[in-house]
Protein backbone atom coordinates (compact mmCIF):
# COMPACT_ATOMS: atom_id res chain seq x y z
CA UNK A 1 0.00 0.00 0.00
CA UNK A 2 1.06 3.61 -0.41
CA UNK A 3 3.34 4.70 2.41
CA UNK A 4 4.78 8.31 2.85
CA UNK A 5 6.86 8.75 5.71
CA UNK A 6 8.05 12.77 6.26
CA UNK A 7 11.32 13.28 8.28
CA UNK A 8 13.87 16.13 9.16
CA UNK A 9 11.48 18.86 10.99
CA UNK A 10 12.19 20.73 14.06
CA UNK A 11 13.25 23.34 15.71
CA UNK A 12 15.48 25.89 13.99
CA UNK A 13 16.22 30.04 14.69
CA UNK A 14 14.74 32.23 12.26
CA UNK A 15 17.12 33.06 9.23
CA UNK A 16 18.25 29.34 9.63
CA UNK A 17 17.54 25.97 7.20
CA UNK A 18 16.09 22.90 7.18
CA UNK A 19 15.51 19.98 4.45
CA UNK A 20 13.01 17.99 5.00
CA UNK A 21 12.67 14.35 3.22
CA UNK A 22 9.30 12.16 2.53
CA UNK A 23 10.25 8.35 1.59
CA UNK A 24 7.52 6.81 -0.33
CA UNK A 25 6.53 2.81 -1.63
CA UNK A 26 3.89 0.86 -2.28
CA UNK A 27 3.68 2.38 -5.96
CA UNK A 28 5.89 3.69 -8.62
CA UNK A 29 7.14 6.74 -7.20
CA UNK A 30 9.18 8.09 -10.36
CA UNK A 31 5.66 8.28 -12.53
CA UNK A 32 3.83 10.50 -9.90
CA UNK A 33 3.98 14.03 -9.30
CA UNK A 34 4.78 14.84 -5.62
CA UNK A 35 3.21 17.92 -3.92
CA UNK A 36 4.70 19.45 -0.30
CA UNK A 37 1.70 20.80 2.12
CA UNK A 38 1.86 22.54 5.17
CA UNK A 39 -0.50 23.22 7.92
CA UNK A 40 0.32 25.72 10.62
CA UNK A 41 -2.12 25.79 13.84
CA UNK A 42 -5.68 27.19 13.32
CA UNK A 43 -5.22 27.63 9.35
CA UNK A 44 -6.26 25.56 6.37
CA UNK A 45 -3.91 23.30 4.84
CA UNK A 46 -1.77 24.88 2.18
CA UNK A 47 0.06 23.55 -0.78
CA UNK A 48 4.02 24.65 -0.60
CA UNK A 49 5.39 23.00 -3.58
CA UNK A 50 4.69 20.71 -6.69
CA UNK A 51 7.44 18.77 -8.25
CA UNK A 52 6.47 16.35 -11.59
CA UNK A 53 7.63 12.83 -12.12
CA UNK A 54 10.36 14.09 -14.42
CA UNK A 55 11.60 16.80 -11.49
CA UNK A 56 9.74 19.54 -13.30
CA UNK A 57 8.49 22.12 -10.54
CA UNK A 58 5.00 23.55 -11.44
CA UNK A 59 4.49 26.32 -8.66
CA UNK A 60 5.90 27.31 -5.08
CA UNK A 61 3.74 28.98 -2.51
CA UNK A 62 4.68 32.82 -3.16
CA UNK A 63 5.36 33.48 0.55
CA UNK A 64 8.36 30.68 0.18
CA UNK A 65 9.52 31.16 -3.38
CA UNK A 66 13.37 32.28 -3.53
CA UNK A 67 13.50 30.48 0.06
CA UNK A 68 12.49 26.89 -0.49
CA UNK A 69 13.36 24.01 -2.76
CA UNK A 70 11.86 21.19 -3.89
CA UNK A 71 13.56 18.05 -5.48
CA UNK A 72 13.82 14.56 -5.93
CA UNK A 73 15.53 11.46 -5.97
CA UNK A 74 13.66 8.76 -7.88
CA UNK A 75 16.25 5.99 -7.29
CA UNK A 76 16.02 6.59 -3.93
CA UNK A 77 11.81 7.28 -3.99
CA UNK A 78 12.34 10.05 -2.18
CA UNK A 79 10.81 13.83 -2.66
CA UNK A 80 12.99 16.74 -0.78
CA UNK A 81 11.87 20.84 0.35
CA UNK A 82 15.03 22.06 1.01
CA UNK A 83 14.49 25.74 3.42
CA UNK A 84 16.16 28.54 4.07
CA UNK A 85 15.98 31.70 4.97
CA UNK A 86 13.31 30.48 7.37
CA UNK A 87 10.85 32.85 9.32
CA UNK A 88 8.67 32.58 12.00
CA UNK A 89 5.15 31.94 9.83
CA UNK A 90 6.81 29.16 8.48
CA UNK A 91 5.87 27.24 11.46
CA UNK A 92 3.55 24.51 10.88
CA UNK A 93 2.93 20.78 10.19
CA UNK A 94 4.60 20.08 6.73
CA UNK A 95 3.47 16.84 4.81
CA UNK A 96 4.21 15.25 1.61
CA UNK A 97 1.36 14.15 -0.79
CA UNK A 98 0.21 12.24 -3.82
CA UNK A 99 -2.80 11.40 -5.82
CA UNK A 100 -2.73 8.02 -6.69
CA UNK A 101 -5.73 5.66 -8.48
CA UNK A 102 -8.15 9.13 -7.48
CA UNK A 103 -6.97 8.99 -3.82
CA UNK A 104 -5.03 11.43 -1.83
CA UNK A 105 -2.46 9.85 0.45
CA UNK A 106 -0.76 11.85 3.12
CA UNK A 107 2.26 11.22 5.90
CA UNK A 108 1.92 11.43 9.03
CA UNK A 109 3.78 15.25 8.91
CA UNK A 110 7.00 16.61 10.33
CA UNK A 111 7.12 19.57 12.68
CA UNK A 112 8.90 22.60 12.06
CA UNK A 113 8.97 25.37 14.46
CA UNK A 114 10.73 28.41 13.48
CA UNK A 115 11.47 30.58 16.59
CA UNK A 116 14.81 32.33 18.60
Amino acid sequence: QVQLVESGGGLVQPGGSLRLSCAASGFTFSTYTMRWYRQAPGKERELVATITSAGAILDYLDSVKGRFTVSRDNAKNTVYLQMNSLKPEDTAVYYCSTYYYNNRYWGQGTQVTVSS
